[in-house]
């Protein structure tokens, strides 16, 4: 069986529903970015318990096939921006279509119907969020960053920066207070 959970964005997500399923007596095989892979069924009871820890914590448990789908989306751009070591080749509409096995076009209809954005700006806006990860880290020149983030150049990279966020990526480096968002709310 599985379950679908709204706004898990990063790994400490995955432990903290790990000790939400723990808590609750519900035995699973594995939990990812957004799902759970159950061992069996849960009692009623337990999935209340699920349900009302993860509401507690920011989470929840998702019903509609629809959210489901959506949420798999999201989950599915986190990981390539956020996790991903190396590049991926593929457009993200073939990526998506892929991994769900739906057309695109759908998906991209339900996506924008449900978030108010496309799934291209979405991607944007996390590619974005993960670029200013990497120039808080001030590790990587804004070269290495455009190489890593796939962007075609550093000028394409500092456009779509200032674009998304108002300042330079210089601008920002510079910045005391570095606002970032949380990815759950990008």
């Amino acid at each position: 069986m599985q379950l679908y959970i709204k706004n898990m964005v990063c790994d400490r997500c995955i432990l903290v529903i790990k000790e939400q399923l723990n808590k609750a007596g519900i035995p699973y095989h594995k939990v990812n970015l957004g799902e759970v892979e159950l061992e069996n069924e849960p009692a009623p009871d337990q999935l209340d318990n699920l349900n009302k820890g993860l509401t507690a914590i920011g989470f929840e448990l998702l019903d509609d096939k629809k959210e489901k789908l959506v949420e798999k989306v999201k989950n599915i751009i986190i990981s390539l921006v956020h996790r991903s070591g190396e590049g991926n080749n593929k457009k993200l509409s073939a990526l998506l279509e892929e991994k769900l096995q739906l057309d695109y076009h759908y998906l991209s209809n339900l996506f924008s119907s449900t978030e108010g954005i496309t799934i291209e700006k979405y991607a944007i806006r996390q590619r974005i969020e993960r670029v200013k990860e990497l120039l808080t880290y001030n590790e990587l020149s804004l070269s290495e960053i455009a190489d890593q983030m796939e962007y075609s150049s550093v000028q394409h990279l500092s456009q779509q920066f200032k674009k998304e966020t108002g300042l330079t990526p210089s601008q920002f480096r510079e910045l005391k207070d570095k606002f970032r968002k949380p990815l759950d709310k990008v």
